[in-house]
């Protein structure tokens, strides 16, 4: 049997292998950690890397090597120091990542910031994202709702990027935007985005879009609230 490692104190504690670990206080696990459930209501660093099941932080976490977890809800503020393969993610709070991430399923609700590259299946977001490597998904869904969300390039088979006014402050005029460098998909459709070059096959510009370039294959439409510099058909 697998002990279990509830820290209600503050204190350091030895890594290892755990079945539950609770935090309500604020504890430093000092080596390698693995668990099959590990959550945070407190504060903790787990000085090397981590491997759980089931993560959820609703204080603070702090992973100063690398990740590797089947789920993680994250309310309050997580960062990892390495890399983070986290295959099913649910951010309301804060995920600051200083190397890649890569997994499954991602829903960003709060803001995402990762140093490297990021790869998924599904990649949906609705709050806000700094992504200083490649965002790559096979689906990727962005409602801007406020501030900026930026990603160096953005790669994927359908890309859906739209304003969203935010419902609970009708009367804020404020719409979010995207600027990323290349974005390149089968199907696109941008608003509110600002691109250098757009790559697709089927490419609709919409409202509220500078783009510089825009290579396509079969289908090129934009809105008369769009600007673009110069398309051409590959």
């Amino acid at each position: 049997m697998k002990s279990n490692l509830i820290i209600n104190g503050s204190g350091s504690y030895p890594g290892g292998h755990y079945d539950k670990i609770s935090v309500r206080g604020e504890g430093t696990i000092v080596e390698d950690v693995e668990a099959s459930v590990f959550n945070v209501y407190g504060t903790t660093e787990v000085a090397e890397s981590l491997k759980t099941v089931s993560m959820k932080v609703l204080g603070e976490a702090e992973i100063k090597g690398n990740a590797e977890l089947e789920e993680l809800l994250v309310m309050g503020t997580m960062e990892v120091g390495g890399k983070a393969l986290m295959k099913k993610i649910k951010i309301l709070g804060t995920l600051d990542i200083k190397e890649g991430l890569n997994g499954d399923t991602a829903n960003i609700k709060g803001s995402l910031a990762v140093e490297g590259d990021v790869e998924y299946e599904t990649f949906d977001s609705s709050g806000g994202f700094e992504i200083k490597g490649l965002l790559n998904a096979d689906k990727i869904k962005i409602s801007l709702r406020f501030g900026e969300s930026r990603a160096e390039e953005i790669g994927g088979g359908k890309i859906t990027i739209k304003r969203k006014r935010n419902s609970l402050l009708p009367f804020v005029g404020e719409e979010g935007t995207l600027f990323a460098k290349v974005i390149e998909g089968d199907e696109i459709y941008l608003e509110n985005t600002k691109a250098d070059t757009v790559r697709g096959n089927k490419v609709k510009i919409g409202p509220g879009c500078t783009i510089g370039l825009v290579e396509y294959k079969d289908d090129f439409t934009q809105d008369p609230n769009a600007t673009v510099k110069m398309s051409e058909k590959i």
